[in-house]
């Protein structure tokens, strides 16, 4: 090797060198931006790839590149008000038939996401826009998506019904243009209709304090019982004769 070649492989080299040292903090700061922007929909998305952070990088890239600048249509207060009525029939349904209930959670949120101006023609185009302006809760609709399409009774157990109702009532509440999810709970509450999603879905242990014993201290539900004290005026249960009883 002639003392040219080794000058232009040292000079190529160094060359190397620089753009690596120029555009590493770039792809770091790139692969940051994309976490923070996507949250835990990054980790799926990296799963989904079975850990290949760059393939995974690129689909989320592709999804900002394609939904990000994506233009939402506000709800009119009539039809905001339609559809908070009508997903309290669905919450009233899920007591006594959760299938079908979670089947018309999926029809509701997919109808709702339309009206709001979200991709149309294709459940994976309406995921990948969802995903991007709503990274937090898109889960929920993915997960009842699912379930929906399990039309047999008895296929999935009922817990796993609620929990994908409890996720589709988050991204329902953004999709709802609600600043944080809990104000319908709030709100609820505050006007004396009971309590919150969790409430209403019949979750274990909502609305009442459950004892080790099976019995509940509460006596209608929201006042709690009262109970005698064993102690009168202060003096032990006993009579005035000084018999203890």
């Amino acid at each position: 090797m002639t003392t040219t070649q080794v000058i232009i492989l040292v000079a190529v080299f160094a060359v190397l060198v620089l753009v690596y040292l120029a555009l590493g903090p770039v792809m770091k700061r790139r692969r940051g931006d994309l976490r923070g922007r996507f949250g835990p929909e990054y980790d799926r998305a990296v799963d989904r790839h079975n850990g290949d952070e760059k393939a995974a990088r690129a689909e989320l890239s592709e999804r900002l590149k394609r939904h990000g600048d994506l233009r939402t249509r506000t709800l009119p207060a009539e039809e905001r008000e339609r559809y908070r009525a009508q997903w309290g029939q669905v919450q009233q349904r899920f007591v006594d038939d959760p299938t079908g209930a979670v089947a018309e959670a999926d029809h509701l949120l997919t109808r709702l996401a339309h009206d709001r101006g979200y991709p149309a023609d294709s459940h994976d185009d309406r995921i990948a826009a969802l995903s991007v302006h709503h990274p937090h809760q898109i889960d929920g609709y993915r997960r009842i998506h699912a379930l929906a399409g399990r039309t047999t009774p008895g296929d999935t157990a009922t817990e796993d019904l609620r929990t994908a109702m409890l996720g589709a009532g988050e991204i329902f509440e953004k999709l709802m243009d609600s600043p944080h999810a809990g104000d319908r709970e709030d709100r609820d509450r505050a006007e004396g209709r009971g309590g919150g999603i969790a409430e209403r879905l019949h979750l274990p242990g909502a609305g009442r304090e459950d004892r080790t014993d099976g019995t509940d201290d509460r006596v209608d539900g929201n006042r709690p019982a009262h109970r005698a004290d064993p102690r009168a005026d202060g003096v032990p249960a006993e009579d005035r004769n000084g018999v203890r009883r």
